[in-house]
């Protein structure tokens, strides 16, 4: 089983990565979309979105991290794909799904669900540009408004040469209300020879089991559920493989919030931190109690230094025994 972490525009950026693959149990990242138009970008706007190329096109913990390309048009998709993998991105994610409507607008995201001839152009045109030890993988929904072409879209994605496929079991209409309809997956594979991962709504060790179950997918991608529990996927592992693992406690996660170093980027402007720990608080809220007493706490604050002194009150490092296993 491989975990991916899902790419999540505006929250899962370079430190998100770094931090939650800190923590462990993810085998693959994928990166916000690098939203293409017509020009072939230069190297600094690839590193700007993926800090990792700098580092082998690993997270600080190793994690491989493969770039998510966004657009409409086949060769500039193309050219940016193969420019991508060649400073170091574990192969190429191009982006099926987004539901946001200034991306459906310009002819981006979901919206290319509607036409899946135009998806197969895309993804032949990157797959024939990229270098065959890379992967080339797609993340869709079951549809734009219903799922009534569905079969038409896995049919595009499947001839067109894709190494792998994510599905988001809700089609865009459906955003990101529940449930998600891992059950409309299954008959789905039967049209494929390409890995399938199976995404939505799953935000306990359960809820994998379930998807599992539901979707027939082995792999699975977390997105919401991973924010709410930062250390979802190394409990989803750990149950899967039959060891014991100590789940972390409120104060190991404030511990890695500092350690991500999420404080420290010189690119972002003074109020950046406080934004970021509160909007992450916004998911934590989900699981831990202790989360809505600390947003009470920072709420007014804007200086990270200010955040970061009431952090630190509360954050203990987590000790590791030989079997990396939590001991207090």
């Amino acid at each position: 089983m491989k975990l991916v972490l899902a790419p999540m525009e505006g929250v899962v950026d370079f430190k998100m990565r770094q931090l939650l693959t800190d923590i462990g149990g993810f085998d693959l990242c994928v990166t916000e979309f690098i939203r293409v138009v017509d020009l072939t970008f230069p190297r600094r706007v690839f590193t700007r979105y993926c800090p990792e190329l700098l580092n082998k096109g690993k997270t600080r913990a190793g994690t491989p991290v493969r770039i998510q390309l966004l657009g409409q048009v086949p060769h500039a998709l193309a050219n940016n794909a193969r420019k991508a993998v060649m400073l170091g991105s574990h192969g190429i994610d191009l982006n099926f799904g987004c539901p946001a409507k200034t991306v459906n607008k310009s002819k981006g995201g979901a919206v290319l669900l509607k036409e899946p001839e135009q998806m197969y152009q895309i993804i032949k045109a990157v797959r024939d540009a990229v270098p065959s030890e890379h992967q080339v993988s797609a993340k869709i929904r079951l549809g734009f408004d219903d799922d009534s072409n569905s079969s038409e879209i896995i049919d595009a994605v499947e001839s067109a040469g894709a190494s792998s496929l994510a599905i988001h079991a809700r089609t865009k209409k459906d955003g990101y209300k529940p449930p998600a309809y891992w059950e409309k997956i299954p008959p789905l594979l039967s049209r494929l020879s390409i890995p399938v991962v199976a995404n939505g709504e799953i935000w306990q060790v359960e809820d994998a089991f379930l998807c599992q179950q539901r979707s027939g997918c082995k792999d699975l991608m977390l997105g919401r559920g991973a924010l709410a529990t930062p250390d979802l996927a190394a409990k989803i592992k750990a149950k899967m493989q039959g060891y014991d693992y100590t789940p972390l406690q409120w104060e190991h996660i404030i511990y890695h919030i500092l350690h991500s170093s999420m404080h420290q980027d010189p690119a972002s402007n003074e109020k950046y931190f406080s934004s970021r720990t509160k909007q992450w608080l916004g998911y934590l809220k989900r699981q831990y109690p202790q989360a809505h007493e600390l947003f009470d706490e920072i709420k007014t604050l804007k200086a990270k230094q200010d955040v970061v002194n009431v952090l630190e009150k509360y954050a203990k490092q987590p000790s590791i025994d030989s079997n990396h296993n939590i001991i207090d």
